[in-house]
């Protein structure tokens, strides 16, 4: 009898991979007919970016394409967010594919026709907005997922769950917003995920390859407030003082330390920046006051946690010596965790990755300090996220521009791919292969 059943069960499994084999070959005729399509949808949405809980316009599109799809959609989810449903025809697990929709402060130098010319205020100061890191793109990747997985609904096995995050880059000071809050408002339950998958185009890797890495992708972030605190006094006297300048260096150079000395390198980077101090008004009087900004990044939790304790026990203890002392805000405002991609998931999934782009356009990456709140997510389901090359071929990755900056491009031919890697990891997951 249990020869029968574990029979029964392998004849499953080989009719299943077979099925799923034939929907990934519609799949990659049904992205490449498309890519015209992705193109459209994302320069529309590059001319016409919006900052993070003010995606209005971009929110109306993507919920008006998911409910002429036939989805259930959900609008309003942490401000401006858009959730669509689609529910396969066979049981099955939940997969959750996620794009993030915001632009960001930076005004357009890119010389091309769809060129946003946006203007805003962002924090009290006229400002250009642009889409600068690649989140338009996103976008039309997951609207063409969307209709392509629509398309073979009822041979889907399981559910997807279709995420248009607002705010990834951050949400207006004093509200909250992006991955964090969706997850706080239940994006992940009604019915509950079981796997997530994102990706974020890179203007550094060429059109046609994908990066990944297990483990720690990209860095957890928290940004830092120091304000130290002394004697204000005559700058011609300042034996009169207890000098917040001298502190503020002295801190600014003791937290070197953390990194070079406190940080197993081997294992992970660190990074502790400050980059903004601000103290005094005139060249003869010693301020009474110092406040600085900083940013710390991380490649584990466990690092996070040790970075952030040091960084308070440096800035108070170097006051103290001189007589100061010194008030440690960690977050101030803004905390990612670190980018952790499921070691078992991301294993699992790589045959796919490799099989969507080619075995030699897989490539394995360094872990990244920059950071991404797809982090989120994961904290709670197992996720996978990776990189999609953006960069023309044949181009320096150290020549070309760099995300966050106004000469931002990106090659729009490998928009098929991303396409076809999301509904190929979502098709092998919902088989199997990726449990």
């Amino acid at each position: 009898m249990k020869k029968l059943y574990f029979f029964a069960l392998s004849l499953y499994a080989t009719t299943a991979f077979a099925q799923t084999d034939a929907l990934k070959a519609l799949v990659a005729k049904k992205a490449d007919a498309m890519q015209p399509k992705l193109v459209t949808w994302r320069r529309d949405l590059h001319e016409h970016p919006e900052l993070g809980n003010q995606e209005t316009r971009t929110a109306g599109i993507i919920a008006a394409h998911l409910k002429a799809l036939g989805l259930e959609v959900k609008t309003g989810v942490a401000k401006t967010g858009v959730v669509g449903l689609l529910k396969g025809g066979k049981p099955g697990p939940v997969v959750a594919l996620r794009a993030d929709m915001d632009g960001l402060p930076v005004t357009e130098r890119v010389d091309v026709p769809f060129a946003s010319k946006v203007k805003t205020t962002y924090n009290n100061a006229e400002v250009g907005v642009m889409h600068a890191c690649g989140h338009d793109t996103h976008v039309a990747m997951l609207m063409g997922v969307a209709e392509v997985l629509s398309s073979m609904k009822a041979d889907l096995h399981g559910t997807v769950k279709f995420i248009f995050q607002p705010a990834e880059e951050g949400a207006p000071f004093g509200e909250e917003g992006g991955a964090e809050l969706m997850v706080k408002e239940g994006v992940l339950q009604n019915p509950k995920v079981d796997a997530i998958f994102g990706l974020h185009i890179n203007a550094q890797t060429e059109v046609g390859k994908i990066t990944y890495r297990p483990g720690g992708t990209m860095a957890a972030v928290n940004d830092l407030q120091i304000t130290v605190k002394g004697r204000q006094a005559h700058g011609a006297y300042p034996w009169s003082s207890i000098d917040p300048v001298v502190v503020s260096a002295q801190i600014i150079n003791n937290l070197q330390t953390i990194v070079s000395r406190n940080l197993n390198v081997t294992e992970n980077a660190g990074v502790v920046t400050i980059g903004a101090i601000n103290g005094g008004n005139r060249s003869n009087i010693i301020p009474e006051q110092v406040v600085m900004l900083g940013t710390i990044r991380a490649l584990s939790a466990a690092d996070e946690k040790m970075m952030i304790e040091r960084v308070k026990i440096i800035a108070t203890k170097t006051a103290e010596a001189a007589g100061a002392t010194a008030e440690v805000k960690i977050p101030l405002s803004v905390h990612y965790p670190v980018t952790y991609n499921d070691p078992t998931l991301t294993e699992k999934m790589l045959p796919t990755l490799q099989a969507t782009a080619g075995a030699a356009n897989l490539v394995l990456k360094p872990p990244v300090t920059g950071a991404e709140d797809f982090s989120f997510y994961q904290e709670k389901v197992p996720g996978l996220f990776f990189f999609l090359g953006g960069m023309p071929k044949g181009q320096d990755p150290l020549k070309t521009a760099a995300h966050h900056t106004p000469d931002f491009y990106i090659d729009e031919s490998g928009f098929s791919l991303g396409v076809k890697a999301l509904c190929n990891l979502t098709l092998d997951y919902m088989a199997g292969k990726g449990k």
